[in-house]
This record gives C-alpha cells, sequence and structure tokens, in this order.
C-alpha cells in the first residue's frame, strides 16, 4: 500500500478488486471482464485514507479513555481531543473554543438551526439548493418563516436577491453552501458572509462538499459553519461545527463540548478526521491540475455521446466534480446499473426514496424538467483518482451507451 492511498486498496473482498488512481492502467482491464471497482463518488463518501485509518488506529490504542474522566487516562484523551481542536482551528483561522465535535454535518446543522429558531422570531434565508440536512431542519424549525434564495440556471447563487433583501430585512440567518454536493458548483459564500456582516446578519455555509478539496482560508470568519469527515477521507460518523456564539444543545445529557453537545466525544474518530483533513490540505496546492483532469473527461464526453450538457458548464466548480445530463436511455437508472455491472461505482443527480424516484430539488431550482433531470448522472473523484482512470471512466460510458443502444435496437425488432 502506497502513502496517500486508501484502504479499499487490496481491499479482501471476494471476486472484486477496487482501485483508487494509482493502478490506472490495470483499471483498464475492467473492460476486458475482469471483477474491478473504480470508484467515482466521492461526494457522497470518501474511502477511508490510510492517514486517517492509521490516526484511528493509533488513538484506540493511546487514548483507551474517556475525555470526561478525572483520572490520567482520562486527561491524556481529553488533552488529544483539545490539541485536534486547536489544529482545526488554527486551519480555519478561529479560536478552539468555537468549535464543537458532533457526529457529522447533519448534527451539526440540526444543531445550528434548531438554535437560532429558538433566538430569533425571524424568517430564515437558505439557498433553494441546500443539501437536505439543512433544508429540512430548516423548514422544521422556521416552519412559514422560511425563504428559500433561487439560483440561476447555471445552479448560481443570485447575489442580487440577496443583496436587495438584506436592504430591507433582517432575516434571523441566512444559510448558503459552499459547494453544491449534486453540481460541483462553487457558491460566493465569501460574498454573501460580507454582506451578512455589514448587515449585522448570522451566516451559516455547509462546507462539507469544499473542506478536504479546496484551501479553506476565510471560511473560519463565516458565524456558523459545518463539516464533515467522510466526504475527504475521514471515518463516518464524526464532524465538527463553528459557532460564534455557545448554542442551545441538540443533544441533551452531559455538559460535553463546553455544553454544547452532549455524549462521550469520538476521540479516535475525530484525531481520524484531523490527521485526514491534514493530508488534504496538503494536496490542495495541486486543485488546477486536477481540474485539467475534469476539463479533459468533459470535453471528451461531449465528443462521444450526442445531446451531452454539463451543469454548471458556464460556472466554477469544483474539480472533482461532473453532473451531465446523458442522452435518453430507457431511466437514468439503467445508467447507474449498467456502469455499476462495468465497474463503475457512479451516482444520479437526484433522490430515490421506496423505489420511487423524484426530481432532484436542485435540478428543479435550475429550471430543469423533470425529463431531463431523469438524465443526469454525477461523477466525483477523490484524491487518489488519476487521469487514467477519468479516460477508462469515459470509455465505459461510450461502451454502455453502445450497449443500450443495441439493447434498444433488439427489443425494436422483437
Amino acid at each position: 500500500m502506497q502513502p496517500g492511498g486508501s484502504i479499499l486498496d487490496g481491499l479482501d473482498l471476494p471476486g472484486t478488486v477496487f482501485l483508487q488512481g494509482r493502478d490506472c492502467a490495470t483499471a483498464g482491464l475492467h473492460l476486458l471482464g475482469w471483477p474491478v471497482v473504480l470508484y467515482f463518488d466521492h461526494n457522497a463518501t470518501s474511502p477511508l485514507s490510510v492517514s486517517a485509518r492509521d490516526a484511528w488506529l493509533d488513538a484506540v490504542a493511546r487514548y483507551p479513555g474517556n475525555p470526561s474522566s478525572p483520572h490520567r487516562l482520562g486527561a491524556r484523551a481529553s488533552a488529544a481531543l483539545d490539541g485536534a481542536r486547536e489544529k482545526l482551528a488554527g486551519w480555519l483561522g478561529c479560536e478552539p473554543g468555537k468549535i464543537v465535535f458532533t457526529s457529522g454535518a447533519t448534527e451539526s446543522s440540526n444543531t445550528i438551526l434548531s438554535h437560532l429558531a429558538r433566538e430569533s422570531s425571524a424568517e430564515a434565508w437558505v439557498s433553494a439548493i441546500e443539501h437536505p440536512c439543512v433544508l429540512e431542519p430548516a423548514r422544521a424549525g422556521f416552519r412559514d418563516r422560511l425563504r428559500e434564495i433561487p439560483v440561476n440556471p447555471q445552479g448560481l447563487l443570485d447575489l442580487d436577491w440577496v443583496r436587495d433583501g438584506l436592504r430591507k430585512a433582517r432575516p434571523a440567518v441566512v444559510a448558503v453552501m459552499a459547494a453544491n454536493n449534486e453540481t460541483g458548483v462553487c457558491q460566493p459564500w465569501a460574498q454573501v458572509a460580507e454582506l451578512c456582516q455589514a448587515h449585522g446578519v448570522p451566516f451559516f455555509c455547509d462546507a462539507a462538499q469544499w473542506i478536504g478539496k479546496l484551501p479553506v482560508t476565510g471560511l473560519g470568519a463565516c458565524d456558523y459553519l459545518t463539516a464533515c469527515a467522510h466526504k475527504f477521507g475521514g471515518p463516518q460518523g464524526v464532524g465538527f461545527l463553528r459557532a460564534d456564539r455557545p448554542l442551545h444543545p441538540l443533544l441533551l445529557g452531559g455538559p460535553h463540548e463546553e455544553g454544547q453537545r452532549a455524549g462521550t466525544e469520538n476521540v479516535p474518530g475525530v484525531l481520524a478526521m484531523v490527521a485526514a483533513l491534514e493530508e488534504r490540505l496538503a494536496q490542495s496546492a495541486f486543485c488546477e491540475e486536477r481540474l485539467s483532469q475534469r476539463m479533459a473527461f468533459e470535453a471528451g464526453l461531449s465528443a462521444r455521446l450526442p445531446g451531452v450538457e454539463i451543469l454548471g458548464a458556464a460556472v466554477p466548480r469544483l474539480w472533482n466534480t461532473v453532473a451531465a445530463v446523458l442522452p435518453q436511455a430507457d431511466c437514468r437508472q439503467r445508467w447507474v446499473v449498467k456502469l455499476d455491472k462495468l465497474g463503475f461505482a457512479v451516482s444520479t443527480g437526484s433522490a430515490c426514496a421506496s423505489g420511487k424516484e423524484k426530481t432532484s430539488h436542485v435540478l428543479q431550482a435550475m429550471g430543469y424538467a423533470p425529463e431531463a433531470a431523469s438524465r443526469v448522472l454525477r461523477f466525483s473523484a477523490g484524491w487518489d483518482t488519476a487521469a487514467g482512470d477519468w479516460q477508462v471512466l469515459l470509455d465505459g460510458i461510450e461502451r454502455a451507451w453502445e450497449e443500450m443502444q443495441a439493447d434498444a435496437a433488439r427489443h425494436s425488432v422483437a
């Protein structure tokens, strides 16, 4: 196993080989029938990195105590937690005491929005393309006090809407994500933060897709910020929030995290998260190189398949994310299943529940009709994804399209 890799490399699963970039030449074997999975769903979960795994195992051995216990083992665990908090604060540019460790972005967002709904009777302004972990608690907490900020057809927030609105009203919070999980479109969070600061309005930024992919400079100035480890190679079930003021706890119990989040802290998870983020921040200097790989894939996709449309093509996007409207097939799920059988793990652009698909709220906000939205696939790479992997994916998509056309022709003749 090489440095910077994923623990999926060499994972002993019967009949399956997981590849994460360095074996891109071997990855082509899946087109010859080899049982290989090439992973392009990092926006959902990025596989645990080696550095995070090593940090977790080390922490389990070194810090067995409860950080709230009064004995030396407890004090040692508490000191390790403080060290992790200080590292995070240093990277973000904020005070360590403003960081609260949680189970992930969903808990963090629920905590923040529940707190703000209790603190103010004013409206909440939330972008129409927010992740459900922000939209749903905002709807539950603010109910008829919720307004959705529109986006343009490229999926970019309407900054003028915010600017004009703040001249007339003072909402309880303005919530705008840093980068969208479905399209990869980078939102003008820094400009919104400046506008909110000028008008004395709290600003909340879900940075789950940004942190670990792009530099974090300036994010610490957000009044409220959330992130989760498994989006950048840390373990699932751990994350953090940054809050400008003490929060009413969502989870009730002991006085952990300065009374803002009850429950014994996940010390190994936190240390693994910090180790993963440290590695990703060092890699963020290579964003431009990775962006060129994504752009080459998009050009190839448009050249090889008819009628392909890249979502957000005209605005800045994450270097790792491509959301595309693909040619008409029986249904989008067929694209996913076909590519899965060919050895590619990719995602759809909208949610599925109980076997019934519904159009993504993100695509609806961008103005896509249900038929076009039903043909959107998302390809999201990781830091270990190589240029050759993008090329193999492109070949696989073309092969899937050819097979689906052949299937359709046979069905038509029958």
